[in-house]
């Protein structure tokens, strides 16, 4: 008999170690062959939407401003074919106290733990997310443990992730730094399990219960300011919890007509678990290697079932090349005079855009900010892109190759957006869930219908393409 190796040994207790660090049974809402009561999975958190609030609230995090970007809509009037667009707003996440919208993920999750006598928090993440954890465990009294997809294995990181080391450990937590690989999660297994830490996860339904508090907070200001709720909310898409979240967090306030469109930087063909294309990306905020493999199998993450399930609420997904986003970064500075990370920038590239596409009257919001520190500017990105062969220039977006170019649009009227096949990933889920079934039964049916917002008609007639049984 073959012997497992220390790796596979760790790995085949990963359910057991996720329920000692999340305390979920995960396996208690297990309903068929592949489907999940996703709704009582989030009810059972045991925190309503005001429960999270006062939890907030409680540690400075949330009741963000709501700031319209006056200059920004008339530039996008200005350059409109049909002179129109919607009045951009933007939700300054910035003010949160760790400076990005993740302070709200992070503040249920140390409360959590505090509550149910955790001596520490543990999270795996290149993201805000690590300081947004770092930073609430040390307003809780807790101990924590950051690890950190971090370099290359030249041992070369970006501006960006060095960055978020630094504020990591600036909040007290410990960092580990891992070159790029599969490394990370059974590190972060074994950190867990030697630690007894919780796993203040990305992915679990703390985190996205507290997120559902920013489109909550987003209907609300609407109402106050402008009589009305968002025709649309532009939300940059990377795991799924940020789209997730605030879809969720508009529809608990009544807002169930308003667009949720997911927003990714375009870096097709850079492989993010490749050392060579690591360091080809010039920031690790919201990009499609993380966006499309995260909506067409969500359950990749590092706990049995993930709460963010982009398929469900989103209504429309488009790109940006990344050339935009340093030039949206500069542009909001300098007509509207707010510096701001790359994160919100991404959504707001694709803001100004889908703006001109609607009418005057309508109300476009973008969900959030984030803090722009050292390694977030422009200028040491830009500066990291070329020292790693990037070409930079200024020129047609449509020009861009990720990985090999990045093109800084000579006017706004150039910028470009490209939209998205939704179909396809719903393909690409379904095709993801059924691998290996021979046969689903009705609920899961229904479920696949909720995952990809499709009808019965739609999953029945993919499903019967797969040659998978119905029963």
């Amino acid at each position: 008999m073959k012997t497992m190796s220390k790796y596979e040994e760790l790995m085949s207790r990963k359910q057991e170690i996720m329920l000692k660090s999340v305390g979920v049974n995960y396996s208690q809402y297990e309903t068929g062959q592949l489907s999940f009561d996703y709704e009582k999975m989030m009810r059972d958190t045991g925190y309503s939407i005001s429960d999270v609030m006062k939890i907030q609230s409680s540690v400075g995090v949330g009741n963000t401003p709501l700031l319209e970007l006056k200059n920004l809509t008339a530039l996008a009037r200005k350059v409109s074919k049909t002179g129109k667009a919607a009045r951009i707003f933007v939700k300054d996440e910035s003010c949160n106290p760790s400076g990005s919208f993740k302070d709200r993920r992070a503040a249920v999750s140390a409360y959590d733990a505090k509550e149910r006598g955790y001596l520490g928090l543990a999270s795996a993440t290149s993201g805000n997310y690590g300081a947004a954890v770092a930073s609430q465990a040390a307003m809780r009294g807790l101990k924590c443990i950051i690890v950190q997809e971090c370099y290359d294995s030249k041992k070369i990181g970006q501006p960006e992730i060095l960055e978020k080391d630094r504020k990591c450990e600036c909040f007290g937590a410990e960092v580990l730094r891992l070159t790029v690989g599969p490394e990370l999660f059974y590190t972060f297994l074994k950190v867990l399990e030697e630690t007894g830490f919780y796993n203040a996860s990305l992915y679990s339904t703390y985190g996205i219960a507290g997120v559902e508090t920013l489109g909550y907070e987003i209907a609300a200001q609407c109402r106050e300011k402008l009589g009305k709720d968002p025709d649309a909310v532009v939300i940059t898409h990377a795991g799924g919890g940020n789209v997730t979240g605030t879809a969720r967090g508009l529809i608990k306030a009544g807002a169930l007509d308003t667009k949720i469109i997911g927003a990714s930087v375009d870096l097709s063909g850079l492989h993010m678990a490749s050392d060579i294309a690591f360091n080809k990306k010039s920031f690790t905020t919201g990009h499609t290697g993380f966006g499309i493999p995260f909506m067409t199998n969500p359950d990749r993450s590092d706990v049995p079932r993930s709460a963010a399930r982009p398929l469900r609420y989103m209504d429309r997904y488009v790109t940006v090349p990344q050339g935009e986003v340093f030039y949206m970064t500069e542009l909001l500075a300098q007509i509207e005079g707010l510096e701001r990370g790359p994160a919100g920038n991404t959504s707001l590239a694709a803001a100004f855009l889908i703006a001109q596409e609607m009418d005057d009257d309508e109300i476009l919001v973008v969900q959030e900010t984030e803090y722009t520190g050292a390694g977030k500017h422009v200028l040491p990105q830009l500066t990291f892109a070329k020292k790693n062969g990037i070409g930079v220039a200024v020129g047609d977006p449509s020009d861009e190759v990720p990985g090999k170019s990045l093109i800084l649009p000579e006017h706004p009227g150039k910028m470009i957006l490209n939209d998205m096949p939704m179909d396809h990933y719903r393909k690409s889920y379904i095709s993801n869930a059924v691998k290996g079934k021979e046969h689903i039964e009705q609920v899961d049916l229904q479920f696949l219908c909720e995952e990809t917002k499709w009808n019965r008609e739609q999953v029945v007639e993919l499903i019967n393409e797969l040659k998978i049984e119905i029963r």
